[in-house]
């Protein structure tokens, strides 16, 4: 009985997060065709030499933290390794809000075969960016 109780009391809370996740992939979505789409094209692909791939991008996934905090405050500026290709460039700010770069992010890190699964928020995005 106890188990049952758990479930019921858990089972919501797993849904809401998850349909906060898939809300939040939607609206990244949007975003991402509005900013990135133009470099880093419709599949995260981006263009060999130029523009580094988000999708199943190892330095994405290595570093999370630095690249919330470049979207938000400035893009990237200099050499990157990705997938053992460099890539040296400049990646300028595009103006986001943190719920916008929260949802740019939760829709980069589960597309195109990346698979984050967790959400990144609006207010993990201000606490990561609040020092800089």
């Amino acid at each position: 009985m106890k188990f049952l109780v758990n479930i019921l009391i858990i089972f919501p809370i797993f849904l809401n997060s998850q349909s906060k996740l898939e809300s939040s992939i939607e609206n990244g979505k949007s975003i991402y065709n509005d900013f990135c789409l133009r470099c880093h094209l419709s599949q995260g692909e981006g263009v060999e030499g130029i523009y580094p791939p988000l999708a199943k991008s190892d330095y994405l996934f290595k570093n999370i933290k630095q690249s919330i905090i470049a979207v938000k405050l400035g893009g990237i500026d200099g050499d990157i390794v990705v997938n053992g290709k460099k890539y040296e460039g400049y990646m300028e700010n595009m103006g986001l809000y943190s719920d916008e770069v929260a949802d740019v992010m939760n829709y980069i890190l589960n597309s195109w075969g990346n698979n984050y699964n967790k959400i990144i928020t609006e207010e993990y995005v201000d606490e990561l960016t609040k020092k800089k």
